[in-house]
């Protein structure tokens, strides 16, 4: 008669499947609580560094003092960021303010006046108000673009030292504020501008028009004809009506670049 052969329990293999299981969910988890505890000790420590620098910021009144307060703590992340975002701001509005100043070619600064103009002079003063008027309306992407290459700059300074993502983000958050403002700022100047240089060319399209049928006594036109001259009047009148909102939202602009450089200040300052 056959002997049977016994058959091996399988309850060893199963023991080793579950130990190794639960080794791996072990390692899993503990992974999990370090890389909370590491991100949580990152938020920590960029908390400490923001207090430590906005303490040494506390008693500044002028952004160039920051400088100063990062000479005494050069490893600060919180002020090498802030440091580098003023500078960038800083230049950012250099930039700005050289895009207003090059809508308008400086030949129309530096043209005489109309009524002793040529033929030419006033047909060329024609062309660089068109000139001007396309550059007023291009104002609004040129300066998404500078405030966009401000923010990325200052965004990839903070997170190539390594910047917490909420530290880097209450930075960041402050720019947004500060581009929102400008860029609202930087639509109505371009469309004012953009009114102004096309009513100025409608009045000197009017004396080309009327070339040599005019003349110019005393600081005054005048003309042969009553309805050319009341014409002229009105071209005359929008001219200057247009040229009002330019010079307030000019001023506007010097007063928003005054306030919003005092509200950074009281951020870093943490105030």
């Amino acid at each position: 008669m056959e002997a049977r052969k016994k058959i091996p329990s399988d309850s060893k293999g199963r023991r080793r499947i579950w130990l190794a299981f639960l080794l791996l969910f072990a390692v899993m988890i503990a992974g999990s609580v370090g890389a909370y505890f590491l991100a949580d000790l990152g938020r920590l420590q960029d908390m400490m560094a923001a207090r430590e620098g906005q303490a040494a910021l506390r008693g500044i009144t002028d952004a160039s003092q920051i400088g100063e307060a990062l000479k005494k703590t050069p490893s600060n992340k919180f002020l090498r960021v802030v440091a580098m975002a003023t500078k960038a701001a800083d230049d950012t509005d250099a930039a700005l303010e050289k895009l207003s100043d090059d809508i308008e070619p400086a030949a129309i600064a530096k043209a005489g006046p109309p009524g002793t103009a040529s033929r030419n002079d006033l047909e060329a003063l024609r062309r660089d108000l068109k000139t001007a008027e396309t550059n007023a309306v291009a104002l609004i992407p040129r300066t998404s673009a500078v405030l966009k290459a401000e923010r990325d700059s200052v965004e990839n300074y903070a997170a190539s030292l390594q910047m917490g993502k909420d530290a880097r983000n209450r930075v960041l958050d402050q720019l947004d504020k500060r581009d929102v403002e400008i860029t609202a700022l930087a639509q109505r100047m371009s469309s004012v501008r953009a009114d102004f240089y096309r009513a100025y060319q409608n009045y000197i399209g009017l004396l080309i028009g009327e070339f040599g049928a005019y003349k110019f006594t005393d600081g005054q036109f005048i003309f042969p004809l009553q309805r050319t001259a009341d014409r002229y009047n009105v071209a005359a009148k929008a001219m200057t009506s247009a040229t009002r909102p330019v010079a307030d939202l000019d001023q506007e602009r010097r007063t928003l670049l005054q306030s919003q450089r005092a509200r950074w200040l009281q951020f870093v300052r943490g105030e």
